[in-house]
């Protein structure tokens, strides 16, 4: 960052958010706040639900043009009448930041590119800091998404790990978890895996974030039961989710170089 501002670069990150979304409109104010404290300067956009797909992709438009913006991030979901994909195609490739547009979706299959999606990202930044080798071990992914599921194994791939790739058409879910010596869930349905699911000694990442009805906020592994097999389990909250906010600083700063 420093040597960025002595050379006149200040990376600028346009926040779009569209409508009402309580958990949305946290995290937006968590990516603020991250920005505040490492010297990014953020703009948000918060756009009425009402919006028309033409007026949101003016302003993607709009923020594709302006010098002093290098990334643009438009929290999802979206209300139900705008295109998602349209939206993320609209965006630069150069200042797609979450690493969703096909280009860079594209970049990331081939193992060359510039930004890498926030949440795999920072899984795999969890790994490699806590010294976990993942070359030659069963890796296995829950959920198939394009936003974490899809990239999430891609990169375990490109570190050489063995991947399976689990969904809600897999025949036996407990039998594929319980060979994984990496275990990534973020599947989005509450403590879906259980101790009895996991391998003795393995990894357990939960990308999951569920709030269930008495307003508890849990994962997709059950916590307590998992922990009593695992080697290592992140905690939900405060385990994947700011490794997400901190890989999107790391990708507004390297949008800034581009």
């Amino acid at each position: 960052m420093e040597k960025l501002k002595e050379s006149g670069i200040n990376p600028g990150l346009a926040v779009i958010i569209v409508g009402e979304d309580p958990a949305s409109k946290i995290y937006v104010r968590n990516k603020k706040l991250a920005c505040e404290a490492i010297g990014i300067r953020s703009e948000e956009y918060a756009l009425p639900a009402e919006t028309t797909q033409e007026e949101l992709l003016a302003l993607v438009e709009t923020l594709n043009k302006k010098e002093d913006i290098h990334g643009i991030l438009c929290q999802l979901p979206l209300p139900k009448h705008l295109d998602e994909e349209a939206v993320i195609n609209a965006i630069s490739p150069k200042k797609d930041v979450d690493a969703f547009h096909p280009v860079n979706v594209g970049k990331i299959m081939i193992g060359n590119f510039d930004f890498l999606p926030c949440t795999p990202a920072g899984v795999m930044e969890l790994i490699k800091e806590s010294g976990i080798d993942v070359k030659g071990k069963e890796c296995v992914v829950v959920g198939r998404s394009n936003i974490v599921g899809k990239p999430m194994a891609m990169l375990l791939l490109h570190q050489h790990g063995t991947v399976t790739i689990c969904h809600s058409k897999t025949r036996d879910l407990k039998e594929a978890c319980l060979r994984a010596d990496v275990l990534v869930a973020a599947v989005g349905v509450p403590e879906l895996i259980t101790g009895d699911m996991i391998k003795e000694g393995a990894v357990v990442i939960d990308v999951g974030m569920n709030r269930l009805p008495d307003k508890r906020l849990v994962g997709d592994v059950h916590f307590e039961s998992a922990k009593e097999r695992a080697a290592a389990i992140t905690p939900v909250p405060g385990g994947v989710g700011p490794m997400t906010i901190a890989m999107l600083m790391k990708n507004t700063v390297k949008a800034a170089t581009l």
